[in-house]
């Protein structure tokens, strides 16, 4: 149902910001390039305790660091 789009002129500066922000890291580039030509399918978001579990992953306490 909801799906987050961006139009040509937004989808052009995120790529130019994709590029500028991670010049060394090409793949994180390519991701966020991606995302601003496909936009995102908030239905498909998952919930990152939900990837935590499925990865076997502890759970996050509140003694651990959060990294922002």
């Amino acid at each position: 149902m909801a799906h987050l789009t961006f139009d040509a002129a937004e989808q052009q500066l995120l790529r130019e910001a994709a590029r500028a922000e991670f010049p060394g890291n090409p793949a994180l580039a390519y991701v966020l390039e991606n995302l601003a030509a496909e936009g995102i399918d908030l239905d498909r978001c998952r919930d990152w305790d939900d990837i935590r579990a499925e990865k076997g992953l502890p759970e996050q306490s509140d003694e651990a660091p959060h990294v922002a």
